[in-house]
């Protein structure tokens, strides 16, 4: 799954490209680019921890190794990790405002699947599509070893005994 193809749709989408782009898109198309852009940082994250746990040249990794880790992602733990202030802070910035932008757009994603109350606007979702981008811009800019160890963070549980 390619993040930046899922931030492209999603911005069509709050731009309502499959109304015709003429006035105010629907809420459907509204909430489907907040979900399309919540999954472009979930798949980053996923291709983040596949890649710098196991490889990401396919010629020199274990095709179903990569595979499992890419697939060990949980939503719910990922966030709960992400909202643990006292780790978070021994990442940098990068790492952890991508962190907190995360839990955002899962609650966003959320309320947007899920809340048949919920009302967007195109310059609001246009906006978290656009930090969306940017914040998976600047994860990918983190140092390497960083992004390795915040894979490890929020993929495997810490066992106390």
């Amino acid at each position: 799954m390619n993040p930046q193809d899922l931030l492209r749709i999603a911005e069509g989408l709050a731009k309502g490209a499959i109304s015709g782009g003429r006035g105010r898109p629907p809420q459907a198309e509204l909430r489907r680019a907040i979900s399309a852009a919540y999954y472009a940082l979930f798949h980053t994250l996923a291709l983040s921890g596949a890649n710098t746990l196991v490889g990401a040249a396919r010629a020199n990794r274990n095709e179903p190794e990569w595979i499992q880790v890419y697939r060990a992602l949980e939503h719910g733990y990922a966030r709960n990790q992400c909202n643990n202030r006292a780790a978070m802070g021994r990442f940098s910035a990068a790492i952890q405002n991508f962190g907190m932008f995360f839990v955002l757009m899962q609650q966003e994603r959320q309320a947007a699947d899920y809340d048949p109350n919920a009302i967007f606007s195109r310059s609001q979702v246009l906006r978290l599509v656009e930090d969306s981008e940017q914040t998976i811009n600047l994860f990918n800019d983190a140092d390497a070893r960083e992004r390795r160890a915040f894979a490890i963070f929020v993929l495997f549980r810490l066992r106390n005994n």
